[in-house]
């Protein structure tokens, strides 16, 4: 009789604790997921700025931050420029690397290019244009080829102006980088500008030498969405 008592009081209700505390422990999971996936913007933004520093670019912090991959082929590097500078400095005086806000820049004289009043590449040159395209084959960045001049008059009966040979000489070797390199025609720009960019002083030979020049600017993300 005393163990029919004890069975008539078990209730029947007592699954409904047991669900309870399944809900409690579920709700601690996800409050203890959420905790750990809060991002310390302030942190974060330390991180992004001192990022942006070291690769020169620009990235900001909004609702949904975004922090550029590090080893992305897009991202001009240290590591780049000092191979350019490899390459370049192992042909000839005439060409140089330099960086200003838009990327790095190889600067190809025109003397090692070309001959005088002249838009056809020398042989001599596609060395050295062909140790470029193999860097430019490892990254992804777009590629502005830039045609300059000095402030000479054109001598030429077969062009018109110094914008007309700029251009032409950036084509040439647009067209030796898709034709003969295999690069992708897509990631390049091409400009002349003839002798409205100079880097220094038309007044002198050696001022106007400096000028006659084909740069191969390869350009931040960032600068290639503005063109």
């Amino acid at each position: 009789m005393r163990r029919k008592r004890i069975e008539d009081n078990d209730s029947p209700d007592r699954w409904v604790v047991s669900y309870a505390d399944f809900i409690t422990l579920l709700f601690a999971l996800f409050t203890t997921l959420y905790a750990i996936s809060v991002v310390d913007t302030q942190k974060l933004g330390k991180f992004v700025n001192s990022l942006n520093a070291a690769l020169g670019t620009e990235t900001s912090i909004q609702s949904g931050p975004v922090i550029p991959e590090l080893g992305k082929p897009s991202q001009i590097s240290e590591r780049i420029e000092s191979e350019l500078r490899g390459v370049v400095g192992s042909f000839s005086r005439d060409l140089n690397v330099r960086r200003d806000e838009r990327g790095v820049i190889v600067s190809l004289g025109d003397n090692s290019l070309f001959a005088s009043g002249s838009v056809e590449i020398k042989k001599s040159s596609l060395k050295v244009l062909a140790e470029l395209s193999l860097i430019l084959k490892g990254i992804s960045n777009k590629v502005l080829i830039e045609g300059h001049t000095d402030n000479l008059p054109v001598r030429s009966s077969r062009y018109r102006s110094n914008w007309e040979i700029s251009t032409l000489r950036a084509v040439s070797v647009l067209r030796l980088f898709i034709e003969k390199f295999g690069l992708p025609p897509e990631r390049f720009i091409v400009a002349g500008y003839g002798q409205y960019k100079p880097l220094r002083e038309n007044t002198t030979p050696e001022g106007r030498a400096k000028n006659r020049r084909v740069d191969i600017v390869i350009l931040t993300d960032h600068e290639a969405k503005m063109l």
